[in-house]
C-alpha cells in the first residue's frame, strides 16, 4: 500500500558502542544486554541489547526521535520500492547477514548496501527499533497521508534484520 510522507530526516548509521556510551555516561542510563560481549561491543560497532525504551531515551537526549514504521521503510526502499535498500536482488556483498561474520560487522562496512538515501546497514547487521506500536493489519486501514502507527499495542516494531539472519528475512518490507 502506498503512502504519502513529509520530508524528515534518518541517521545514515546506526548508533555506536561509542555514542551509546556518551548517553550512558550523561544520563547515568545502565549498560544494555550484550554490553560486556566482545563480539558486540567494539566502539565502532552498532549497540546491541537495546530495548524500544532504551533507543527511544537515547534519540531524546541526542535532539532526535526514533522513525516511524512508514519513515523507516521509505529510507529503506526509496520511491520504487525496492526489495533491498540496494535493489530487487540479494546481494551478500551488501549486508553483514547470514551469520558469515559470526557477530555485527562496524557501521557503514557495506556502502554498496546503502539505501537510495544514503542510510547503511538497513539490511542486516542489527535489529532497528521504529516509534510503532505492532499491529499486523495497520496499514490496510492507516491513514494514506503520514501514518503515525497504532496507538496503543502489546509490542514495538523492529526493522531491518540481523546478522544471522536469511536474505527473505531481510527483506525491506519485512517487520516484527
Amino acid at each position: 500500500r502506498e503512502v504519502f510522507l513529509d520530508a524528515f530526516y534518518i541517521d545514515k548509521y546506526e548508533a555506536t558502542n561509542a555514542l551509546y556510551r556518551r548517553f550512558m555516561d550523561a544520563t547515568g542510563r545502565a549498560a544494555p544486554a550484550y554490553w560486556g560481549y566482545s563480539d558486540f561491543n567494539g566502539p565502532t560497532q552498532p549497540v546491541v541489547g537495546v530495548s524500544w525504551h532504551d533507543a527511544d531515551a537515547y534519540c531524546k537526549w541526542a535532539g532526535k526521535r526514533l522513525p516511524t514504521e512508514a519513515e523507516w521503510e521509505k529510507a529503506a526502499r526509496g520511491t520504487d520500492g525496492r526489495t533491498y535498500p540496494w535493489g530487487e536482488h540479494w546481494d551478500p556483498s551488501k549486508a553483514n547477514a547470514e551469520k558469515r561474520l559470526d557477530k555485527t560487522a562496524p557501521v557503514g562496512s557495506y556502502p554498496g548496501g546503502a539505501s537510495p538515501y544514503g542510510a547503511h546497514d538497513m539490511a542486516g547487521n542489527v535489529w532497528e527499533w521504529v516509534a510503532d506500536w505492532y499491529n499486523g493489519n495497520y496499514y490496510h486501514r492507516s491513514p494514506e497521508q503520514n501514518p503515525p502507527g497504532p496507538s496503543t499495542g502489546q509490542t514495538k516494531v523492529l526493522r531491518g534484520g540481523s546478522w544471522y539472519l536469511s536474505p527473505v528475512n531481510l527483506r525491506s518490507a519485512n517487520r516484527i
